[in-house]
């Protein structure tokens, strides 16, 4: 399956997608729990400027 999927986001006219993956501290146990997301480039920027 993820062939496929890479497949499909190599085309000349596709976005260009940027897959993100974000440390959040967790406030109950103090742990570090990793977010990981798939969105288009331009987006990473105000993505990873808000607060979790």
């Amino acid at each position: 399956m993820a062939k496929k999927v890479v497949a499909t986001l190599k085309k000349a006219d596709a976005k260009v997608f940027t897959k993100v993956i974000r440390m959040v501290k967790n406030p109950k146990t103090g742990g570090y729990q990793f977010h990981e997301q798939v969105m288009a480039a331009e987006e990473v920027d105000k993505h990873l400027a808000k607060k979790a």
